[in-house]
Protein backbone atom coordinates (compact mmCIF):
# COMPACT_ATOMS: atom_id res chain seq x y z
CA UNK A 1 0.00 0.00 0.00
CA UNK A 2 1.54 3.21 -0.65
CA UNK A 3 0.44 6.41 1.22
CA UNK A 4 1.42 9.97 0.75
CA UNK A 5 1.87 11.71 3.65
CA UNK A 6 0.82 15.51 3.77
CA UNK A 7 2.61 18.16 5.88
CA UNK A 8 0.68 18.79 8.14
CA UNK A 9 0.56 15.12 9.50
CA UNK A 10 4.02 15.14 9.24
CA UNK A 11 4.45 18.18 11.81
CA UNK A 12 2.23 16.66 14.29
CA UNK A 13 5.23 14.38 14.30
CA UNK A 14 8.32 16.48 14.33
CA UNK A 15 6.91 18.96 16.48
CA UNK A 16 4.68 16.88 18.94
CA UNK A 17 1.41 18.43 18.02
CA UNK A 18 -1.17 17.14 20.83
CA UNK A 19 -3.67 15.88 20.55
CA UNK A 20 -2.27 14.62 16.74
CA UNK A 21 0.91 13.32 17.33
CA UNK A 22 -0.24 10.14 18.57
CA UNK A 23 -1.52 8.79 15.41
CA UNK A 24 1.32 10.70 13.33
CA UNK A 25 3.33 8.32 14.78
CA UNK A 26 1.39 5.28 14.48
CA UNK A 27 1.41 5.68 10.83
CA UNK A 28 5.21 6.87 10.42
CA UNK A 29 5.48 3.56 12.15
CA UNK A 30 3.79 1.43 9.58
CA UNK A 31 6.07 2.94 6.67
CA UNK A 32 9.72 2.26 8.93
CA UNK A 33 8.08 -0.97 9.25
CA UNK A 34 7.70 -1.52 6.31
CA UNK A 35 4.12 -2.00 5.95
CA UNK A 36 3.13 1.17 4.14
CA UNK A 37 5.06 2.69 1.47
CA UNK A 38 5.29 5.91 2.34
CA UNK A 39 5.81 9.01 0.47
CA UNK A 40 5.73 13.22 0.40
CA UNK A 41 6.40 15.33 -2.44
CA UNK A 42 9.18 17.11 -2.83
CA UNK A 43 8.04 20.56 -1.83
CA UNK A 44 6.79 19.01 1.14
CA UNK A 45 10.26 19.27 2.34
CA UNK A 46 10.87 22.68 1.95
CA UNK A 47 7.85 23.73 4.04
CA UNK A 48 8.40 20.74 6.64
CA UNK A 49 11.84 23.13 6.85
CA UNK A 50 10.49 26.27 6.63
CA UNK A 51 8.18 25.65 9.49
CA UNK A 52 10.26 23.50 12.00
CA UNK A 53 13.00 26.54 11.93
CA UNK A 54 10.79 28.32 14.66
CA UNK A 55 11.66 25.11 16.84
CA UNK A 56 14.86 23.36 16.21
CA UNK A 57 18.01 24.42 15.27
CA UNK A 58 19.61 24.79 11.95
CA UNK A 59 21.36 21.40 12.03
CA UNK A 60 18.57 19.37 14.05
CA UNK A 61 16.28 20.61 11.22
CA UNK A 62 18.48 18.92 8.49
CA UNK A 63 19.26 15.92 11.00
CA UNK A 64 15.57 15.84 11.41
CA UNK A 65 14.54 15.94 7.77
CA UNK A 66 17.33 13.38 6.81
CA UNK A 67 15.76 10.94 9.34
CA UNK A 68 12.33 11.29 7.90
CA UNK A 69 13.91 10.02 4.28
CA UNK A 70 15.44 6.97 5.54
CA UNK A 71 12.11 5.42 5.59
CA UNK A 72 10.11 8.20 3.42
CA UNK A 73 10.77 8.72 -0.21
CA UNK A 74 10.15 11.48 -2.22
CA UNK A 75 8.12 12.25 -5.48
CA UNK A 76 9.33 14.65 -7.29
CA UNK A 77 7.76 17.72 -8.75
CA UNK A 78 8.23 18.67 -12.62
CA UNK A 79 7.05 21.46 -15.03
CA UNK A 80 4.19 18.89 -16.07
CA UNK A 81 2.94 18.30 -12.37
CA UNK A 82 3.10 22.29 -11.78
CA UNK A 83 1.09 22.77 -15.01
CA UNK A 84 -1.56 20.38 -14.37
CA UNK A 85 -1.86 22.21 -10.97
CA UNK A 86 -2.54 25.35 -12.09
CA UNK A 87 -4.62 24.61 -14.56
CA UNK A 88 -7.18 23.36 -12.00
CA UNK A 89 -9.19 25.95 -10.80
CA UNK A 90 -11.40 23.69 -8.54
CA UNK A 91 -9.02 23.75 -5.93
CA UNK A 92 -8.16 26.76 -3.52
CA UNK A 93 -4.96 26.10 -2.86
CA UNK A 94 -2.74 25.47 -5.12
CA UNK A 95 -0.05 23.17 -2.79
CA UNK A 96 -2.73 20.76 -1.59
CA UNK A 97 -3.98 20.12 -5.40
CA UNK A 98 0.24 20.25 -6.42
CA UNK A 99 0.05 17.25 -3.37
CA UNK A 100 -2.50 15.52 -5.43
CA UNK A 101 -0.71 16.00 -9.33
CA UNK A 102 1.72 14.21 -7.19
CA UNK A 103 0.31 11.33 -5.28
CA UNK A 104 -1.59 10.65 -8.94
CA UNK A 105 2.37 10.12 -10.27
CA UNK A 106 2.66 7.31 -8.27
CA UNK A 107 -0.82 5.84 -7.91
CA UNK A 108 -0.91 6.45 -4.55
CA UNK A 109 -3.55 4.45 -2.50
CA UNK A 110 -4.41 7.55 0.23
CA UNK A 111 -3.35 10.83 0.83
CA UNK A 112 -3.30 11.13 4.43
CA UNK A 113 -4.18 14.61 5.59
CA UNK A 114 -5.96 16.05 8.47
CA UNK A 115 -7.22 18.91 6.30
CA UNK A 116 -9.83 17.01 3.92
CA UNK A 117 -11.54 20.45 3.24
CA UNK A 118 -9.13 20.73 1.08
CA UNK A 119 -9.64 18.23 -0.85
CA UNK A 120 -12.92 17.99 -1.77
CA UNK A 121 -12.08 17.41 -5.86
CA UNK A 122 -9.41 14.91 -5.37
CA UNK A 123 -9.08 12.29 -7.75
CA UNK A 124 -6.94 10.52 -5.05
CA UNK A 125 -8.60 8.92 -1.88
CA UNK A 126 -7.60 11.36 0.95
CA UNK A 127 -8.00 10.51 4.17
CA UNK A 128 -7.73 11.28 7.80
CA UNK A 129 -5.28 9.76 10.28
CA UNK A 130 -7.81 8.19 12.34
CA UNK A 131 -9.47 7.13 9.28
CA UNK A 132 -6.78 5.54 8.06
CA UNK A 133 -5.66 3.69 10.99
CA UNK A 134 -9.46 2.29 11.88
CA UNK A 135 -9.25 1.17 8.19
CA UNK A 136 -5.96 -1.01 8.85
CA UNK A 137 -7.50 -2.51 12.51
Amino acid sequence: MKILIDTNILLDFIIGREPFYENADKILSLCVNKKAEGYLAAHSVTNLYYIIRKYFQNNECREIIKNLLDFLDVIEIDKNKILESLNDNTFKDFEDRLQVECAKSLNIDYLITRDLKDYTNSKIECVAPEDFLNRLA
